[in-house]
């Protein structure tokens, strides 16, 4: 497993959980579609002064990300019409016409929703313990969430917050594809175009600009609880594909959970404890999985940073960027041999044929 890649997701979750607090006592002063807004636009504006002062740094280093490019815009559109507007305008339906502990349990369903696209329709593997791992994590997630007995009077509501966690779903998978361009101009596109979205369809719904420094703030976690945590989000799809980088992630209102038990002095529920565990064992058979066999890397040819490892090793052509990492076009032959991975963008190939032990997820 990708020990830094693992970590990635596992601080983005950690990131996006800890604004969870903070967006509780925002709520006092700011409608949350405003809120949701507010959140967008600060990580879109943040990042985007991020990724400037980051590309005048690093501009003649060779070390700096790929830009997308014409081939990754239906890609990344797609997941900035998903996650950016349909999901919004599906969850804003539907908590219009659903109670408050319903809508927490179907949002759950974002990383169920993720993984089963990421395994049945992007044909990313999965194997009994990843999947059992998935399930655990979920099931941490739901424990969390049920803070009352939820009703589901009524279709439309949670059908429309289901709705919503698909959209987010795909969004995920969508954004997959494009995670070896540059995560600081992926992230910066999404929150520019989302949150300018997001305030259309609270005025919409009623909502107003709140306050100057309200406004600053709401921004500001915007910027690490979004901006800062879906860069490492696309990061760790990078190299784990959809299904472990949203489980991973799933752990993130565990974390909120604890914040506000330490910065808001809630009470540490049995649920609490219970969801720990839950997620304790579910991340346990994620980090302890070992996949391994015979595999065949087609030809291919992109542009990202890499070092020379066993999957890159190209000549340079005079004019290319020395020292590792670096970034630049470059071609893979065809390689086939066997060695522990992840379904990582360099790995994803088919698994029609997997032998028993690859099934099982042991070497």
């Amino acid at each position: 497993m990708n020990r830094t890649a693992i970590l990635y997701a596992l601080a983005s979750a950690a990131l996006f959980g800890l604004a969870t607090p903070a967006a509780k006592v925002l709520l006092g002063s700011i409608h949350p579609a405003v809120l949701a807004g507010l959140f967008y636009c600060g990580a879109g504006i943040g990042v985007t002064v991020l990724r400037r002062l980051r590309m005048a740094g690093l501009a003649a280093s060779g070390t700096e990300e790929v830009a997308l490019t014409r081939r990754d815009v239906p890609w990344l559109a797609g997941a900035v019409v998903c996650g950016g507007i349909v999901g919004p305008l599906l969850l804003m339906i539907g908590l219009t016409l659903t109670t408050a502990a319903t809508a927490s349990l179907l949002l759950t369903l974002e990383a169920a929703a993720t993984a089963l696209m990421a395994w049945f329709i992007f044909h990313e593997h999965v194997n009994v313990r990843v999947a059992l791992g998935m399930a655990l994590l979920v099931a941490g997630a739901l424990i969390l969430a049920w803070s009352e007995t939820p009703t589901f009077d009524g279709v439309i509501g949670p059908l429309a917050i289901a709705g919503a966690c698909v959209a987010w779903g795909l969004d995920n998978n969508l954004t997959r594809k494009v995670s070896l361009s540059d995560p600081l101009q992926i992230v910066e596109i999404k929150g520019l175009v989302a949150g300018p979205v997001n305030l259309a369809l609270a005025f919409w719904a009623g909502g107003a600009l709140p306050a100057a420094l309200p406004s600053l703030l709401a921004m500001g976690v915007g910027f690490v609880g979004y901006g800062l945590s879906l860069v490492l989000f696309v990061l760790a799809l990078r190299h784990l594909g959809s299904a472990r980088t949203s489980a991973y992630f799933s752990t993130a209102p565990f974390v909120g959970s604890l914040a506000a038990v330490v910065a808001l002095a809630e009470p540490m529920t049995l649920g609490l404890w219970a969801a720990g565990c839950f997620m304790g064992l579910g991340m346990w058979l994620h980090l302890t999985e070992r996949h391994e066999h015979r595999h065949v890397h087609e030809p291919m040819a992109h542009s990202h940073p890499h070092t020379h490892d066993e999957h890159h090793r190209h000549a340079h052509a005079g004019g290319e960027p020395p020292g590792e990492p670096h970034s630049h076009f470059h071609r893979h032959g065809r390689i086939d041999h066997s060695h522990p991975h992840t379904p990582d963008m360099h790995h994803t190939h088919r698994h029609d044929k997997a032998p028993a032990n690859e099934a099982s997820g042991k070497p």
